[in-house]
């Protein structure tokens, strides 16, 4: 399953740079497939929504970093563990409960996004 940053998060910034798929922003930040992926034209979105992989999508939070669940992977394929929890001092980088993924969809998604 994708991971999530609670409320608790004290916008340190840390875990940003550690994702391997630019899945993490700061709050209040439009985000896009194409950011930090290999992605190009039309890409369908977990909820079946297709769009263009440039095209800036709300913001999931303004007051805190937030994760795409569009863009988790967990980091399977990069590394052993989600490196945003890893280096998160206050334990903020949980497990979404709201987008369950078994390692296979996780892996396809890893490579839907890194071509």
């Amino acid at each position: 399953m994708a991971i999530k940053i609670t409320d608790e998060c004290i916008n340190c910034g840390a875990c940003e740079p550690e994702c391997p798929n630019n899945a993490i922003y700061e709050g209040g930040v439009e985000w896009a497939i194409s950011d930090g992926t290999s992605v190009k034209g039309s890409f369908t979105l977990m909820d079946g929504m297709v769009l263009d992989a440039d095209k800036r999508v709300s913001p999931i939070s303004n007051d805190t970093y937030y994760i795409t669940p569009n863009k988790c992977t967990e980091c399977q394929g990069f590394h052993e563990e989600p490196q945003c929890a890893a280096v998160c001092p206050v334990d903020c980088c949980v497990p979404d409960e709201m987008y369950r993924e078994a390692v296979d969809e996780l892996m396809a998604k890893k490579e839907k996004l890194h071509l």
